[in-house]
């Protein structure tokens, strides 16, 4: 597994994977070397009697992405738009007390499981296996203490190219009722070619369910207003259809002809009315198993900001914000609002271990679960 996984950190250190984007009006500009690149360790807190850090990594264009060991959780993403300057684009908190007191799992980790689980429950190898129930009946995004609310060892390193963060958590057998020591690796690299890679790996002694994603709240205009009017674009034909309590039903709809298609680059507010309660829906990518091409192009006309998702995972959950109420002050002093900030969670399907038609989730001993994420900032003039 360290083979592999050390191929991906040579492809995602020198590689610029293109992608099927769509074109918007201007062309992308080339931002201006302001530095090289580094990486800071900084004191953030300490919880459980483990110190925690804040990484602070920066490229040569000055893009800066901000992570602390607790939860993985991405804090802040520093970018400029087409006027020159600098604007942190996801929502986040300035300090660790905010992330434990109330945090909707801002920039985190999720997992064993991202997502939901019907009743908190599922069946594997002719055994029952009850869940935290944390969402109503449902498990979500792991559990009461998932993995966004755990303390990771923690590794850095630099070269010319890239800026690294290694991440490591042991999830012993039976937490958050899951079965099996889980070894679970996340590794952030931030590269010259204004890519966030994201490698997510893990491996087990016993049969379970993994389903391992970053949750990153992009608000490409720095969460002062709401992200309604950011153009959007996910390469899906098909979504997994939900009932009232956000589990799918099984179906999987197509979604030309109806407000769920972003084939083609779409105002999110244009259509968001008629979705009851706003976007929270797994889009099925247009993609082969494992295959890694765009999950989606956000887009922010004012400032012309740009982020390309590229994925290995079969899905996309695209989430508006619609449970952000204002109880949230971030950093600066920020108030997050309903759609002050938007996800886009590259995942395997919700409830896919009561789901057998959906692509497996099941990893067993011996087999290595390994998962690749990019985020790729650019500006349009």
């Amino acid at each position: 597994m360290r083979h592999i996984i050390r191929c991906f950190l040579y492809l995602a250190a020198g590689l610029y994977i293109s992608g099927c984007m769509p074109s918007q009006k201007g062309k992308e500009i080339k931002l201006k070397d302001v530095s090289t690149i580094s990486l800071m360790k900084t004191h953030f807190g300490r919880i459980a009697g483990k110190e925690v850090f804040l990484y602070t990594l920066t490229n040569k264009h000055g893009i800066t992405v901000k992570i602390t060991n607790y939860g993985g959780i991405i804090t802040e993403i520093l970018m400029p738009g087409k006027d020159g300057k600098n604007c942190n684009i996801v929502l986040g908190y300035d300090s660790l007390q905010s992330y434990v007191a109330n945090s909707p799992y801002f920039g985190a980790i999720v997992g064993r499981f991202a997502n939901r689980i019907a009743n908190g429950e599922f069946s594997l190898e002719g055994v029952k296996y009850k869940l935290a129930r944390n969402n109503g009946n449902n498990a979500l995004h792991g559990g009461l203490k998932g993995f966004d609310k755990v303390v990771w060892d923690a590794k850095e390193y630099t070269d010319t190219s890239a800026a690294t963060l290694s991440l490591s958590y042991l999830s012993p057998d039976g937490e958050e009722g899951y079965p099996g020591n889980l070894m679970a690796g996340v590794t952030y690299i931030l590269n010259n070619n204004d890519e966030l890679n994201i490698i997510i790996e893990a491996s087990t002694d016993k049969t379970t369910p993994v389903n391992i994603c970053n949750h990153t709240y992009f608000n490409l205009d720095g969460a002062d207003t709401s992200i309604l009017g950011h153009v959007l674009m996910i390469p899906a034909d098909r979504f997994t259809e939900i009932n009232d309590q956000l589990i799918p039903t099984g179906n999987l709809p197509e979604v030309k002809g109806t407000p769920m298609d972003f084939n083609t680059p779409t105002p999110i507010g244009a259509r968001i009315a008629k979705v009851k309660g706003g976007y929270d829906h797994n889009y099925v990518l247009r993609k082969k198993a494992g295959e890694m091409s765009t999950a989606a192009v956000l887009f922010e006309p004012a400032s012309g900001r740009k982020v390309t998702v590229e994925t290995t995972q079969p899905g996309v959950q695209f989430y508006s914000g619609n449970f952000l109420d204002g109880s949230c002050k971030g950093i600066n002093g920020k108030v997050y609002k309903k759609h002050f900030g938007l996800c886009l969670e590259t995942q395997h399907f919700p409830d896919s271990p009561n789901q057998p038609a959906f692509p497996n989730a099941i990893l067993k001993p011996g087999i290595s679960y390994l998962e690749k994420t990019t985020f790729r900032f650019s500006v349009v003039e």
